[in-house]
C-alpha cells in the first residue's frame, strides 16, 4: 500500500492553494472520465455520493494518525465531508465489492492458454484446441484447459458459449475452439470491460501516485507522444505498437508464470522449513495506444 508521506511545497504560500500544474492535470484526466459518466447517465450527485464514500475510506485507511484512534470529526475535516456523512459511511455495512466470476475466471484461462506450453503451438502462440478429447490428437483439449483452472465448478461449454459471445474466441467446424490473437479483450460485455477499466487506470493512476509522493526509486511511466502525423502513418504506428506490444506482453507473461510458481514454494510453509518471509506482492504491467484528430485553433479557444 502506498505510503502517504507530506510533500514540501505541494501548497502555496500565498494563496494556499495546490499546484496549478496539478490542477489542470486533474482537469484534463477529468474530461474522459465525466463522459464516460454521462454515456451511462451518471449525473453529478451520483457521483458526489461515490466520491464521500471513497473520501472517507481513503482518509481512514491511509491517513492515520500515529498512536491515535481514527474520529468522525477528523476525517470530515480532512476530507470536506460533512460529519453527518462521514459518521454514516464509517459505520454503514460494506458492500461486496467482486466482479462476475467470469471475469476471473476468464483471465486465468487466457493466461494458461497463451503461456503454458501444453497449450501452445511449436511458434509458442495458443495453439487451436480440439472442443472435446479427439482420438487423434492426444493434445490437451479445451474442456482440459478449464479443468485445469475451474476443476469442476464450471462447464467448458458455459466459458466458451460466453468467450463467443464476447469475441474472444469462436469454434470451428463445431470441434475446435479458436482464441483471439488479442487475447482477453473482449468487443462486448459491459461487465469485462468495467472490470479492466478499473484494475489497468487504478494501477496507473497509484504508479502516478507514487512518483508524484515519495523519493523512493519511480515506477516505469512512460509514453511516446507526436503530433501532426497523417491517417496512413497513425496506421503505420498502431500496427507496430500493436505487434511489439503483444510480443512484449506475451513475454512478461511467460516469465511470471515461471517466477510464480517458483515463489509459491517458497510461500508454502510444511513441517521441515519455514516460509519465505518476504511479502507477496502483485504487479501489473500494461500497454496502450490511443490517437485523435487534432483540434483546430478555434476548438482550442
Amino acid at each position: 500500500m502506498l505510503k502517504i508521506m507530506p510533500i514540501k511545497n505541494t501548497v502555496s504560500s500565498q494563496t494556499g492553494a495546490p499546484p496549478k500544474a496539478l490542477i489542470l492535470a486533474i482537469k484534463k484526466l477529468l474530461r474522459p472520465l465525466v463522459r464516460l459518466l454521462l454515456s451511462f447517465q451518471i449525473t453529478l450527485p451520483f457521483l458526489v455520493e461515490i466520491l464521500k464514500e471513497v473520501y472517507v475510506d481513503v482518509a481512514e485507511k491511509d491517513f492515520p494518525l500515529d498512536n491515535k484512534k481514527q474520529t468522525d470529526t477528523r476525517i470530515s475535516m480532512l476530507t470536506g465531508v460533512h460529519r453527518k456523512d462521514t459518521k454514516r459511511l464509517r459505520h454503514q455495512e460494506a458492500e461486496e465489492e467482486n466482479y462476475p466470476e467470469t471475469v476471473s475466471i476468464g483471465v486465468q484461462l487466457v493466461t494458461k492458454w497463451m503461456t503454458d506450453p501444453d497449450f501452445l503451438d511449436k511458434d509458442g502462440k495458443p495453439r487451436r484446441l480440439a472442443l472435446k478429447e479427439n482420438s487423434s490428437d492426444s493434445s490437451p483439449d479445451f474442456e482440459q484447459l478449464v479443468q485445469s483452472v475451474c476443476k469442476q465448478d464450471m462447464r467448458a461449454r458455459v466459458i466458451l458459449d460466453e468467450w463467443m459471445r464476447l469475441g474472444i474466441a469462436s469454434l470451428v467446424d463445431d470441434q475446435w475452439v479458436s482464441l483471439d490473437t488479442e487475447g482477453f479483450i473482449p468487443n462486448k460485455g459491459i461487465d469485462e470491460k468495467a472490470f479492466y477499466l478499473g484494475m489497468n487506470i487504478s494501477d496507473h493512476l497509484e504508479a502516478i501516485n507514487h512518483n508524484l509522493l515519495t523519493d523512493t526509486p519511480p515506477f516505469l511511466e512512460r509514453c511516446v507522444y507526436y503530433s501532426g502525423l497523417s491517417d496512413r502513418s497513425i496506421q503505420v504506428l498502431e500496427d507496430q505498437a500493436k505487434e511489439k506490444g503483444m510480443a512484449v506482453l506475451q513475454d512478461l507473461n511467460k516469465k511470471a508464470m515461471k517466477l510464480q510458481k517458483t515463489d509459491q514454494k517458497h510461500f508454502t510453509t510444511t513441517q521441515d522449513q519455514t516460509a519465505d518471509t518476504s511479502t507477496p506482492h502483485r504487479m501489473n504491467f500494461g500497454l496502450y495506444f490511443f490517437s485523435q484528430p487534432e483540434e483546430s485553433d478555434d476548438e482550442r479557444a
